[in-house]
């Protein structure tokens, strides 16, 4: 692992401290997770970003999901 120097705000420090001695961690642990947690949702948006941007480019077309209708179960029958 690495050290990394971070500046934080006085109340962000106070309340993740505060968080951390709840559920027994300690800062470093917290802080880790919760970047795996930002990086985790930042790819998620960058991943719909270029789906709705292909779909832009690509619009699908009307009977392009009608041949599974009749594939579908609703458990009506």
């Amino acid at each position: 692992m690495k050290a990394v120097q971070m500046t934080l705000d006085d109340n962000l420090v106070r309340e993740v401290d505060r968080v951390v001695r709840q559920i027994r961690t300690t800062r470093s642990a917290f802080t880790r997770d919760a970047l795996r947690d930002a990086l985790r949702k930042h790819n998620a948006a960058r991943l719909e970003r270029q789906h709705r941007r292909g779909y832009e480019l690509h619009p699908a077309g009307k009977a392009e999901f009608s041949v599974w209708e009749e594939e579908q179960a609703w458990g009506d029958k």
